[in-house]
C-alpha cells in the first residue's frame, strides 16, 4: 500500500539506513554484529540471510520499508555456527506515543518457573521438548497506522513514496506485545489456561492428558505425559506459525540441560568458558575462595578504572550465571554495588571470583525425581553495607531436594536490631513461598503441609509468633507482619 511521503513524515521522520556493520560479542545464544564491512566472503554469506529474511516477510504479509539491518552468528550448544540471521530492524526510537504505538509490555517466563516446571516434569516423567519460533515479531498484528520509507537494493523505490506496514516488524516499540498477544490467543483456542503466578506459562489438562507450554519470547518449552498428544500439538503450532521443532530439550537460554537415566543436570559450562576466555582467565590458577569474608570493599576504594565498561560487562554476565550457580548470588551482590564507579579493587576482587569459576565450571543444579516438597531458608547480616548501613537479605528455597529459588538483596530501610534484620528477611522468604505455592498449584502439584521455613534468629521468631507491639519493633511496617497470618 502506497502512501505519499508528507503523510509519513509524523511517525517515519529521521528513519535512515544504515549501511556499515561492526562486530560485538552479544550472549550465549551467538555473535550480535552491529557493524561489518560486507564485502567479499561476507558479503555473500551475508547477503544470502537478508534474501531469506526478506522472503520470510513477504510470506507473512509484510510491506518492507526503510529501517536498518542487524545480523547475528546463532550458535548451537557446542559454539558452533548454527546459521547466519539477518534482520531488518525498524528504528522504534522514533515512534511517537499515542500515535505509533500504546502499550509495551509483553511478558517474559521467570527462570524461577524455568527451574520448577522441570523440577515438576522430572519428579512426574514427562517428556520435555524444546521448540522455537521463526521470524517471531513478524507474526504479530499491527493494531496502528505506521509507515516508512522503502529500503535501497531490495525494492524499486518511486520518488515521494512511502509504504505502510501491515505486519509487526522486529524494533517496533509494540512487536513483543502484537507477538505474545497473537501466541497467546493461539494457545487459548487450543484450550490452554494460561496461569496467574506467571502469565508465560499455559497448561491444557484433559482427563490424564496433560501439556504444559513455557514461553519465553521465542522460545518454547512443551512437557507433557502423552506422546501423541504432544505431537498433535506440534502440528497445531506448526499450522499456526513457522516452528521449529528442537527435539528434546538440551539447550534452552544458554542453559545446557543434560538427561541422566531419570534425572536433570542444568549447566552454562559453555558460558562460563566464555567469560574464562574473554578475561584471559582460561590458564590461571583456580580459586577455590571466591571472596575475603572480610572484604573491605568499598566505594572509594583505590582508583578509578580506566575502562568502566569491562566492569560493568563482567558483572551483567557473572548475575547471567547465577541462573545454576546459586553460590554466586551473593558475590554478585556485592560487586554490582560499585558498577557506577568501579575501581581497581572491584575489578581484582571480581577476576577472584573468575578464577573461583576455573575450578569446576561446569557445576550447576541437579534435578532428581523425588517428592514435591518445599523446604526454605533464610538469613540476614545486621548492618553489613558498611556505606548505608542497610542489612542484606538471602533465602534459599528448595523443591524436591533441588534448588528452584534464591536471592540476595539489600533491604530497603536501616533495621535497628539484628532481630528485625531477620524478621525483614523472613517477609521476603514467606512472599516468595506463596507465590512458589501457588505455582505449583497450578501445574498439578498438590502441597497439604505447611512449608518449613528455617530462621536462626530466635528473637525474630519470637516476633513471629507472638503478634505484640513491644518498644523495639513497634515501628516495623505492617507489611512484614503478614508473616502471623501464614505460619
Amino acid at each position: 500500500m502506497m502512501k505519499k511521503e508528507d503523510k509519513a513524515e509524523d511517525s517515519g521522520k529521521g528513519m535512515q539506513a544504515s549501511a556499515t556493520f561492526r562486530i560485538n560479542m552479544s550472549d550465549s545464544t551467538g555473535v550480535q554484529i552491529t557493524s561489518c564491512l560486507l564485502n567479499g566472503e561476507n558479503y555473500l554469506t551475508w547477503s544470502r540471510a537478508m534474501k531469506i529474511a526478506l522472503t520470510a516477510k513477504g510470506k507473512l504479509g509484510f510491506v518492507e520499508g526503510r529501517w536498518k539491518w542487524v545480523f547475528k552468528i546463532k550458535q548451537r550448544a557446542d559454539g558452533s555456527v548454527d546459521r547466519y540471521k539477518a534482520r531488518l530492524v525498524a528504528k522504534g526510537f522514533t515512534q511517537v506515543e499515542g500515535i505509533d504505538f500504546h502499550e509495551t509490555f509483553a511478558p517474559v517466563a521467570k527462570l524461577v518457573t524455568v527451574r520448577c516446571l522441570l523440577t515438576v516434569a522430572v519428579a512426574r516423567g514427562w517428556e520435555m521438548h524444546q521448540m522455537d519460533v521463526q521470524n517471531t515479531f513478524l507474526h504479530g498484528n499491527l493494531d496502528e497506522e505506521v509507515y516508512m520509507r522503502l529500503p535501497p537494493s531490495f525494492f524499486s523505490r518511486r520518488e515521494g513514496m512511502v509504504c505502510c506496514l501491515r505486519k509487526s516488524l522486529y524494533g517496533l516499540r509494540q512487536a513483543s506485545r502484537n507477538w505474545y498477544s497473537k501466541f497467546a490467543d493461539a494457545l487459548r483456542g487450543y484450550g490452554f489456561h494460561q496461569s496467574g503466578a506467571d502469565h508465560s506459562l499455559f497448561i491444557y489438562s484433559r482427563g490424564d492428558v496433560f501439556l504444559g507450554v513455557l514461553v519465553y519470547v521465542d522460545d518454547l518449552i512443551v512437557v507433557s505425559n502423552n506422546s501423541a498428544h504432544c505431537a498433535s500439538f506440534k502440528k497445531y503450532l506448526h499450522q499456526c506459525f513457522r516452528i521449529k521443532d528442537l527435539g528434546p530439550l538440551k539447550y534452552f537460554l544458554g542453559i545446557e540441560v543434560t538427561r541422566a537415566n531419570s534425572s536433570l543436570f542444568l549447566n552454562q559450562k559453555k558460558y562460563a568458558l566464555d567469560i574464562l576466555t574473554e578475561c584471559g582467565m582460561l590458564g590461571s590458577r583456580p580459586s577455590y575462595v571466591p571472596m575475603e569474608q572480610n572484604h573491605g570493599l568499598y566505594v572509594d576504594s583505590g582508583s578509578c578504572l580506566e575502562d568502566a565498561s569491562r566492569y560493568k560487562r563482567l558483572i551483567g554476565r557473572l548475575i547471567y550465571l547465577t541462573i545454576t550457580i546459586p553460590d554466586l548470588s551473593y558475590l554478585v551482590h556485592v560487586l554490582a554495588q560499585f558498577m557506577q564507579d568501579p575501581r581497581q579493587p572491584h575489578w581484582e576482587a571480581a577476576m577472584r571470583v573468575v578464577r573461583y569459576l576455573k575450578q569446576s565450571p561446569s557445576q550447576g543444579i541437579f534435578i532428581q525425581p523425588n517428592s514435591l516438597d518445599l523446604i526454605a531458608y533464610c538469613d540476614s547480616d545486621w548492618a553489613g553495607c558498611p556505606m548505608t548501613r542497610r542489612s542484606v537479605t538471602g533465602y534459599f528455597i528448595m523443591l524436591g531436594g533441588s534448588p528452584v529459588s534464591w536471592k540476595t538483596k539489600k533491604q530497603t530501610t536501616v533495621s535497628r536490631s539484628s532481630a528485625e534484620a531477620e524478621y525483614r528477611a523472613m517477609a521476603a522468604t514467606v512472599s516468595e513461598i506463596l507465590w512458589l505455592r501457588s505455582l505449583l498449584s497450578f501445574l498439578g502439584v498438590r502441597i497439604d503441609r505447611p512449608t518449613p521455613l528455617f530462621c536462626d534468629n530466635q528473637a525474630a521468631l519470637h516476633i513471629v509468633a507472638n503478634p505484640a507491639f513491644r518498644e523495639r519493633t513497634k515501628h516495623i511496617e505492617r507489611d512484614c507482619h503478614f508473616i502471623r497470618e501464614h505460619i
